[in-house]
């Protein structure tokens, strides 16, 4: 089995793959104060589930990348592969500082072969990233804050305004102050999605990519766009798989 490790600001999700397919996930939450031992603790019984033969991690969490490797040469007596200069991506990079370029940036392009040669990739997590890819290569990507951060920020820069849970309202035109602040986070959201697809779309002019979706918020947002989107909840594992793959 295969163990796949993708380190985001927000979550830590784990795959298990065997035979090039992904069997099972799991997400953490991210914390920077966990030692690699702490780290070890948590996710020990998720591994002894699994026989691990070979590990490889996508991070943009550098402290927790070598928490987590400390724990699993400790533990597992594995050394596992970090998405980085040397690795191989398949990815070819058109940008002014390819160094800059996040791993789960790279996993997304990485993924999204053999579902389409050009394409509009919706990262929802932490941030919302619009990716723009065309026969693997990177051509770029807009960066906006994401759907919980904007809720967080909302909340936290308004002293009479609740925190809420971030769960789709029926309606739009919210009548109460939590229903109000959903409809304007959520759909905003979706509305953002939308408009960035158009843009990207105009400028690029690409009309005939297809536009895909993925990351922890992609399910509540999704739904609610008016693009036809193809949702692809564990893409950035699946692009950290062909990786391993390619360099095995």
């Amino acid at each position: 089995m295969i163990l796949l490790v993708d380190i985001g600001n927000t979550n830590i999700v784990l795959g298990f793959a065997e035979d090039s397919k992904i069997i099972d996930t799991y997400r953490l939450k991210t914390s920077l104060n966990r030692t690699a031992d702490e780290y070890y603790v948590l996710i020990k019984p998720i591994l002894d589930q699994y026989t691990i033969e070979d590990c490889i991690i996508s991070s943009v969490v550098p402290v927790i990348t070598s928490a987590l490797k400390k724990a699993l040469v400790k533990y597992h007596k594995k050394q596992p592969i970090i998405l980085g200069p040397g690795v191989k991506t398949g990815v070819s990079l058109k940008v002014d500082d390819p160094k800059t370029v996040g791993a789960d940036i790279i996993c997304d392009v990485a993924g999204i072969k053999g579902f389409a040669d050009e394409a509009i990739i919706v990262d929802l997590g932490t941030a919302t990233k619009y990716i723009y890819t065309k026969n693997q290569v990177f051509y770029g990507v807009s960066i906006a804050p994401g759907v919980s951060v904007s809720m967080k920020a909302l909340v936290n820069n308004a002293a009479l305004l609740p925190s809420v849970e971030l769960v789709c309202p029926k309606k739009v035109i919210g009548t109460s102050t939590v229903g109000c602040i959903q409809s304007g986070v959520i759909y905003g959201g979706a509305a953002q999605v939308d408009g960035m697809i158009e843009r990207i779309k105009d400028e690029v002019g690409c009309k005939d990519a297809k536009v895909f979706a993925t990351g922890g918020l992609s399910s509540l947002i999704v739904p609610l766009c008016k693009n036809e989107i193809t949702l692809l909840e564990n893409l950035t594992l699946e692009g950290l798989l062909k990786i391993y793959d390619l360099n095995h």
